[in-house]
């Protein structure tokens, strides 16, 4: 699932256990016509957004721009991440047969010509819910021939024939984010393996050799320079073309804590050195988020 950190409104007082957020990290919120129109599009279709569920930073700047990344598979996650805002528990019901169709249906309303699509993790569904995601691209491209469409994908358990339903749909960008360093994954990816996330993207290049990989990770949750470093290292040799990179943010007192805030001086040294690590597109800054400027990354990727 897509990144689902997340950042206070400037009017709330940072937790108590960190210190006060710097002011790299205040955000403008956007609430003008466009932004009310999609989100009256999202409610008349009874969709979800990972920008709402997971209270995102900057869904004010791209809902207002017109650009939404849309999260299926309903908004109950089966896994209980440490710092995912995006409620967990046993789903209500089997995924939504329809809800591909109602995803396309909002692209076209929308008039987009980038959709980005996420979903929660379906463990309690034995394709993982591969087989929405796939249907949803096949959607899209009926309904809006000119759309590109970005996947950010769960680790399907480690199915692959679920990966494989995915990238036979032919998405043009499929991502799946790595979050953190190896030795923090216990704590921050609960039910997740290091591991088996650099084999999805490993298995992904080799199944869609054409087609751009991309991952993220947030930095900030008790990671060492050099460990990340080293994840970036592990992710470039698997072939990954984009790697996005973004401050944790505390979405309740109840989530991890933040460990540190990292100034954007050492945000730009990771993106000089993961380009000469061989990634086509590092977008990496206090804000980032896996879908920001997604389009932009896409581009940059196939140049």
């Amino acid at each position: 699932m897509a990144s689902p950190f997340t950042i206070l409104p400037d009017s709330t007082p940072a937790p108590p256990s960190v210190h006060p957020r710097p002011s790299w990290l205040r955000v403008r919120f956007f609430g003008g016509p466009n932004y009310q129109e999609l989100k009256r599009i999202m409610r008349t279709l009874d969709l979800h957004t990972v920008c709402e569920s997971a209270r995102c930073p900057n869904m004010g700047e791209c809902w207002e721009h017109g650009t939404a990344t849309f999260m299926i598979l309903g908004n109950i996650c089966t896994r209980a991440c440490g710092f995912c805002a995006v409620p967990s528990g046993k789903p209500l019901g089997p995924p939504d047969e329809q809800e591909p169709e109602r995803v396309a249906e909002a692209v076209e309303r929308m008039g987009l010509r980038y959709a980005v699509v996420t979903s929660v993790n379906r463990d309690d569904q034995p394709d993982g819910g591969a087989g929405i995601f796939a249907r949803t691209i096949a959607e899209i491209r009926r309904r809006v021939p000119g759309c590109k469409v970005e996947v950010l994908i769960p680790d399907f358990r480690g199915d692959w024939a679920a990966l494989e339903t995915v990238i036979g749909a032919r998405p043009d960008v499929l991502n799946h984010n790595m979050e953190t360093v190896p030795r923090l994954y216990r704590r921050v990816r609960k039910g997740a393996e290091f591991e088996r996330s650099l084999e999805l993207l490993r298995r992904a290049r080799t199944l869609a050799p054409d087609m751009p990989t991309k991952t993220g990770m947030m930095l900030g949750l008790g990671e060492t320079h050099e460990e990340v470093l080293g994840a970036m290292r592990q992710i470039a040799a698997q072939g990954t073309h984009i790697l996005t990179l973004g401050q944790y943010l505390q979405p309740t007192p109840e989530h991890l804590p933040i460990e540190r805030y990292v100034h954007p001086d050492e945000f730009a040294e990771f993106k000089r050195l993961g380009e000469q690590m061989g990634f086509k597109h590092v977008e990496a800054g206090p804000l980032v988020r896996s879908s920001y400027h997604a389009f932009e990354q896409e581009e940059s990727a196939r140049t």
